[in-house]
């Protein structure tokens, strides 16, 4: 497998709006290289009779159970508000009429 260029990790930082210094350029390529080396390895191991897998053991479900409990009544929820106007938290606001 190639390795990854400099111009590459500068591509792919641009792409992901990351401004990288030319030294962390330097000190990436080289990293990534040996990341991609590392996957390409892995991919190589598993044969046609290896089925995909998320986990190397099974799981279960560790949730409970949804139960229908009783819940806050809205003067209760809003009690510690600041503010409340119409049964609503009432907060400032943060975007302009332009949206």
């Amino acid at each position: 497998m190639p390795e990854i260029t400099r111009d590459e990790v500068a591509h792919l930082a641009d792409l992901a709006r990351i401004d990288l210094t030319p030294e962390e350029l330097d000190h990436l390529a080289p990293q990534l290289s040996v990341i991609l080396e590392s996957v390409a390895s892995i991919s190589g191991v598993a044969g046609d009779d290896v089925p995909p897998t998320s986990h190397p053991v099974p799981l279960t479900n560790v949730f409970r159970a949804d139960v229908v409990t009783r819940s806050l009544t809205p003067e209760q929820a809003l009690s510690g508000a600041p503010e409340v106007e119409s049964q609503r938290f009432s907060v400032p606001r943060i975007l302009g009429d332009e949206q």
